[in-house]
């Protein structure tokens, strides 16, 4: 069934999931994901913000069930995407963080934390926020691909035989936003890559998914407190290319904010 977590104005972290349908399972396959992500988006209701400059940011890893136990997921911590939020609140932001099982919590208690599970729990949530916002950090590690079938209600039985699980692509959440975008909107989103194919491969995605920027950084990134990447930006000149040496996630968080900033008073 659906699950979604529900925003209360004196509780800045949504409750625990509840039911929403006994006939809904936000693990079925193809058409009951599609009418999960689109009914959750119509449940999420938008908070009104006083602040003008509103930053959405999504963070951590999804989970793709396989069945009612078993998932397949990644090494995502959501450490990065958790210390653009505190940096963003340090400079003055309204900040929504959509927030992947397992991450860390912030400890500012400013930032508004919603959670998510699957691809389509966050489909439905940007959905609903990413029209309000002026900024989006898509630094959450979706799932390129999930089962197909999963199995809901139950736990597929340990057995000698070989197990074939099929998957399927997950939808470009990022590029569908951008898809949507209004134009004073600035979208950036992340390539992790091996280093040896790490350029060509966020010039790609800044190419297809038709966004402001790409943070390009290696696979070392993961399990570090140390980033070292390239933002790649569009401009009317083509991609510019930027090296950013290595520093602490939270240095390497304002100095991103600032630079959205900047973007921003451009087109004003």
């Amino acid at each position: 069934m659906l699950r979604a977590r529900w925003y209360a104005p004196e509780d800045r972290i949504q409750s625990p999931p509840k039911p929403l349908g006994a006939d809904r399972r936000i693990w079925g396959g193809g058409d009951d994901r599609r009418e999960s992500a689109g009914l959750l988006s119509t449940m999420i209701s938008t908070v009104p913000h006083t602040n003008d400059k509103h930053l959405l940011i999504t963070a951590g890893p999804t989970q793709e069930p396989i069945d009612e136990v078993r998932f397949v997921s990644n090494r995502s911590s959501g450490r990065l995407g958790v210390e653009i939020a505190h940096a963003a609140d340090e400079l003055g932001w309204s900040v929504t963080l959509l927030l992947g099982p397992g991450a860390m919590q912030p400890a500012d208690t400013r930032i508004r934390v919603i959670r998510f599970r699957t691809a389509a729990d966050l489909e439905g949530l940007l959905d609903a926020q990413f029209p309000v916002c002026l900024a989006l950090v898509m630094a959450a590690a979706v799932a390129d691909f999930r089962p197909k079938n999963p199995t809901p209600g139950a736990k597929i039985r340990r057995r000698d035989q070989s197990l074939t699980i099929e998957l399927e692509p997950v939808p470009d959440l990022l590029a569908r936003c951008a898809g949507n975008r209004k134009p004073d909107q600035v979208l950036v989103g992340f390539a992790l890559e091996p280093g040896d194919r790490l350029s060509e491969s966020a010039q790609d995605k800044l190419r297809r998914k038709g966004v402001d920027a790409i943070v390009a950084n290696p696979l070392e990134t993961m399990d570090s407190g140390a980033i070292e990447a390239t933002l790649l930006s569009a401009s009317g000149e083509g991609v510019r290319s930027e090296h950013w040496p290595r520093s602490s996630k939270g240095e390497f968080a304002t100095r991103l904010m600032k630079r959205i900033e900047k973007w921003i008073e451009e087109r004003a």
